[in-house]
């Protein structure tokens, strides 16, 4: 097997008597994309703040491309390849569309928020910030304040801003969520492409696009992995079906 370019071992994390991550391990290989998947409150949006750095674990380790990163914050794995989208957006909402694409490309570049309008020049970062718009199909909502778009925009938005960093790997949380079966058939191709550029640690909702894009799903019920396998291999777990999928599963 390939090796796991983000490897997650034996990761924990407790608030009080809460046991939010309990002794969680899994991988994510080059090409693929690995789906996160199970019910609400089960700790998968616990899971991917540590693994980006938002929320520090009890304990465990958190490896990328051999390199212990426990420790480093969320910027510095940023800058180092990691790559994430949001459950709930993180946009600046009053500025365009394209300025915030350009706020993924200065982070890229080590830049802080004070040097944001003088690089509004910069060409480099303006091109960087274009070529994702295009790649998510923004380009003509360039110029429109973030505000005014709808929430699938948004949601393409945010994936152009992470385009920008130029990522290794990618962390998403629910990027199919508040969007119509059209946006989401739409996104779900667009993910599809993007695996061979880099993997996609991918937590969903939507059974329809994780059954169609996952090439492995790890299933966390209590904080806890019960499965982990193929798309046919989670469909036919009697364990998974009972805690989580039901009659969600498709045929």
């Amino acid at each position: 097997m390939t090796e796991p370019l983000l490897r997650i071992e034996g990761l924990n994390k407790s608030f009080g008597a809460l046991k939010a991550t309990d002794d969680v391990s899994l991988t994510l290989v080059p090409g693929e994309i690995h789906a996160l998947i199970g019910p609400n409150g089960a700790g998968k949006s616990t899971l991917i703040k540590q693994i980006a750095g938002g929320l520090a674990p009890d304990a465990g380790r958190i490896l990328f491309d051999g390199r212990d990163i426990t420790a480093l914050p969320t910027a510095a794995r940023a800058r180092a390849g990691l790559g994430r989208t949001f459950q709930i957006s993180a946009l600046a909402m009053e500025y365009t569309v394209l300025q915030n694409a350009m706020l993924g490309a200065l982070g890229q570049a080590g830049s802080v928020w004070r040097f944001f309008r003088p690089v509004m020049k910069d060409q480099r970062l303006r091109a960087a910030a274009e070529e994702a718009l295009a790649r998510v199909g923004l380009s003509d909502l360039a110029a429109r304040r973030t505000a005014e778009l709808s929430h699938g925009q948004r949601r393409l938005l945010e994936v152009a801003v992470a385009l920008t960093l130029k990522p290794r790997a990618f962390l998403m949380d629910e990027p199919m969520a508040g969007l119509g079966t059209d946006g989401s058939q739409k996104l779900t191709g667009f993910l599809d492409r993007l695996r061979s550029e880099a993997p996609i640690l991918l937590v969903e909702h939507d059974m329809d696009a994780v059954f169609a894009l996952a090439d492995r799903i790890s299933v966390l019920v209590y904080g806890r992995i019960i499965a982990t396998g193929t798309a046919a291999e989670i469909r036919s777990n009697a364990e998974v079906r009972e805690a989580y999928l039901g009659e969600e599963a498709p045929a």
